[in-house]
């Protein structure tokens, strides 16, 4: 849901970083844009961007907001910034406006996408969308990150569960940075 969720702005190529918003425990937080995907991000944003300016010409355009936003900020709901990064591919009624608008693409449609590329790419290990999450983890530490920015990317509110992830430490070659190194 991290995924489908993200909006515009909460994408900075300049510091190759993503917010994510209200996650796992209601917080936000920071992660890394790797940097070999800023340039096909960028162009499906612009395929995004097109989509919403025909949507906002054919008098749709809006998304829901968080919270009071709404509110304090009617525009907002068209703004590009405010839209989703993986938008629906179509247009339905928000059931808590009666409008129509673009939703973000559903959860299940992302899970398809990965089994698919599973499927294609031979990987005969169980794979989901909770597994990236972990291979994130493990790759960082195998790339000898610190725990304690391991846990932080990760948005783990407890050292003790980002500590689940340093079976990858067992391995020859591979060791955690101490936060006090």
């Amino acid at each position: 849901m991290e995924c489908v969720r993200l909006r515009v702005k909460d994408i900075d190529f300049a510091l190759a970083q993503i917010t994510v918003r209200d996650a796992k425990g209601g917080k936000d937080r920071v992660t890394m844009l790797p940097l070999n995907l800023s340039e096909p991000l960028r162009r499906h944003l612009v395929r995004v961007k097109a989509q919403h300016d025909q949507d906002l010409e054919d008098g749709f355009g809006r998304v829901h907001l968080p919270f009071a936003l709404a509110r304090k900020s009617p525009n907002a709901a068209r703004q590009w910034a405010w839209q989703y990064v993986f938008p629906s591919s179509r247009i339905a009624i928000d059931p808590r406006t009666g409008r129509k608008q673009r939703h973000h693409v559903a959860e299940g449609v992302l899970q398809s996408a990965l089994k698919r590329a599973v499927d294609a790419a031979a990987i005969v290990k169980r794979a989901n969308c909770h597994s990236l999450r972990h291979s994130f983890a493990t790759h960082l530490l195998a790339n000898a990150y610190d725990i304690r920015t391991v846990q932080e990317l990760l948005g783990h509110k407890d050292v003790s569960t980002t500590m689940i992830y340093t079976h990858v430490l067992n391995k020859p070659g591979i060791g955690v940075k101490s936060p006090l190194d």
